[in-house]
């Protein structure tokens, strides 16, 4: 029953209800966000958690006059559904359909785009800054998670915010009470007291005062502290220049709209840390909400099932089983992810090897840095980060680790297309990026066993090395028995023909042996974007009449382009085409669709080849195209 939702087209008639509407309306958004996301997939956990917040929110702030800025954004579905998406979230996080993250050109509402953390401080700082610089009355409120909270970049936005007199709100969204003690009656009591205009202008007088007497107003400072039930965080916060007010329960609407309303009538940045808990109102995810953080489709009466046949390992897992056995064999192995254990494979070396594994929270940065320390030591750190995440660390990429020719092995998930996560996660870049850092190595195997065994040889070198592999599973090939390596830099040819070769650079390998049957061409696994393997490349340009290059990332920059780069240097004028990603930011949808409509697979190798080299020897054979089912 979603009467009162149905009756909600924009935050303009949320505010229009009365108070006593608002919690079966926030009853009726849970229940209409389940069985949505139940049918398409999607964050769940953390967007049950934001309901009551998000309602509250639209119901106190004048949106979008207002701005409302969400760290990271996978939590803003209750926010989509009340700003006027709710008759289009059955295209949640599909191609042509509406993102799973905040996105400007999508609605007014979505005031800034995020799907990365710690980002909305700054950015709330900024349009509250130039609200004021404008002459415009507004208020801008940062919504961040706990989790988002360790990141150093929130700090810095702190810092900044600290000093201004604008009208911004942070709100501290901590849903795994990690710095909270028990919420209650007087907690709410004492949030709206201390939100409120009669306890402000009494601290302000109260500092006048007591200001003469130090002795008293340290007193008197401590007393306030002590009075929050908050000294830690209260201090911290405060010692920003915000007024930290909470903690409150993020679920209770008679809490959270009264205080809001008291902040909304407050000048200078304040503070609001409310508590909810991910999952709240389906017991299944409350229970478990890493498990229904993102899942696919699922029944929502009966909850998420183990699929009765075991799919192939993915390639996390596949780096997963990597990590404990090199552990197991090499006592210097130590595993870092930033907050990403279970996206990277991490959980079991977590159980098995507990003193060298280290989460070192949403701070990619350090993350990166620490690893550069660990092998100063004599130790082997290796770090597990998506291709996507290793942009914010890439000062410390070069910096800390490459400049200083240290053996870190950067493990990067999510190469090339993620699919229903959308441009914002896709690995597009890290070739480009990697390639041109001195001291750099990049592997890109074709498969599971391959991927296994370049990270051997990855872990093998004294020099940093990164190793790209994509998101899901690949062509399903057996891993191998022991941890040994593949040689350093070198690649192999897979199949002889004429004419034509292709060169391909990671899992595109396997649609290029398909497009080489029809071509008669000739298909080398190049394994490696840097270094090249040369000796095969000139053998390969000695015995061809034109080459093809092919990569799951961008072709500006890319290993296409090294490719380039070496012939020109050899003086080679071999015609060449490059395949791969365009520049264009890619967008969400079904990886394998989205492959093939960029012209990435099978038969779009095929008609790119043929239009490019249209005198081509072409065998007189179908091209056989193996969908996802298997036939």
């Amino acid at each position: 029953m979603t009467g009162l939702l149905d009756s909600i087209q924009m935050p303009a008639d949320l505010r229009r209800l009365n108070r006593a509407q608002l919690k079966p309306l926030a009853d009726e958004l849970r229940e209409f966000l389940l069985h949505s996301v139940a049918k398409t997939g999607g964050h769940l956990s953390s967007n049950l958690g934001t309901v009551e917040l998000t309602v509250a929110l639209h119901y106190v702030f004048d949106t979008p006059h207002d701005r409302i800025v969400w760290d990271v954004g996978h939590q803003t579905y209750p926010h989509k559904i009340l700003t006027g998406r709710k008759d289009r979230m059955h295209t949640l996080r599909q191609q042509g359909g509406i993102s799973g993250f905040p996105v400007r050109a999508e609605s007014a509402y979505d005031t800034f785009g995020t799907a990365h953390s710690s980002t909305s401080i700054s950015a709330a700082l900024g349009m509250a800054v130039a609200a004021q610089l404008k002459g415009e009355s507004r208020h801008s409120i940062a919504v961040i998670g706990d989790g988002a909270m360790t990141a150093g970049m929130a700090f810095e936005a702190l810092n900044n915010a600290g000093v201004s007199e604008s009208k911004l709100l942070v709100i501290l969204n901590d849903n795994d009470m990690s710095i909270s003690p028990p919420v209650g009656a007087l907690n709410r009591y004492l949030a709206q007291l201390m939100s409120g205009r009669f306890y402000t202008a009494a601290k302000h007088m109260g500092k006048q005062v007591l200001s003469v007497a130090p002795p008293l107003f340290e007193l008197a400072k401590r007393f306030e502290e002590h009075a929050k039930g908050m000294v830690v965080p209260a201090t911290l916060f405060e010692k920003f220049g915000f007024n930290y007010i909470g903690p409150i329960d993020g679920h209770d609407l008679d809490s959270l709209i009264p205080t809001l309303e008291n902040i909304r009538q407050l000048d200078g940045p304040q503070f609001l840390h409310v508590v909810t808990r991910k999952g709240q109102g389906y017991k299944l995810a409350e229970a478990d909400p890493i498990a229904y953080h993102g899942p696919g489709q699922f029944d929502p009466r009966v909850g998420l099932q183990k699929p009765a046949q075991a799919p192939r390992p993915t390639f996390s897992q596949v780096f997963g089983q990597w990590l404990c056995d090199m552990a197991s064999h090499d006592p210097r192995l130590v595993g870092i992810t930033p907050a990403m254990r279970e996206g990277s494979g991490m959980v079991e070396f977590h159980r098995r090897f507990p003193t060298r594994y280290h989460d070192v929270g949403i701070a990619e940065q350090h993350a990166v840095t620490f690893a550069a320390g660990l092998a100063c030591e004599g130790l082997k750190p290796v770090v597990a980060i998506y291709s996507t995440f290793l942009q914010r660390a890439y000062d410390q990429l070069i910096h800390d680790v490459a400049l200083q020719n240290l053996p870190v092995v950067l493990a990067l998930d999510r190469a090339g297309i993620v699919g229903a996560d959308g441009p914002t996660h896709a690995g597009a870049y890290d070739i480009p990026f990697v390639r041109c850092v001195p001291n750099l190595a990049l592997a890109c195997p074709a498969d599971e066993a391959e991927c296994y065994r370049l990270l051997s040889t990855a872990f093998e070198q004294n020099h940093p090395v990164a190793v790209r592999y994509p998101r899901g599973s690949g062509a399903g090939t057996e891993l191998p028995a022991d941890v040994s390596s593949l040689p350093y830099g070198l690649g192999e040819v897979r199949r002889r023909g004429q004419g034509i070769a292709i060169l391909a650079f990671g899992t595109l390998l396997y649609p290029a042996l398909e497009a080489a049957e029809v071509l008669d061409a000739s298909v080398v696994n190049m394994r490696w974007a840097k270094p090249l393997d040369e000796a095969l490349l000139r053998t390969v340009v000695q015995t061809h009449a034109a080459l093809v290059t092919v990569e799951e990332g961008a072709i500006a920059g890319g290993a296409g382009a090294a490719v380039l780069e070496w012939m020109q240097a050899q003086g080679c004028n071999l015609p060449v085409l490059n395949l791969g990603l365009p520049d264009v930011f890619t967008e969400h949808g079904d990886p394998a669709r989205l492959l093939s409509q960029l012209g990435l697979d099978a038969p779009g190798l095929l008609k790119s080849i043929r239009q490019r080299f249209p005198a081509a020897s072409v065998k007189a054979v179908p091209l056989k195209v193996v969908n996802a089912d298997g036939t």
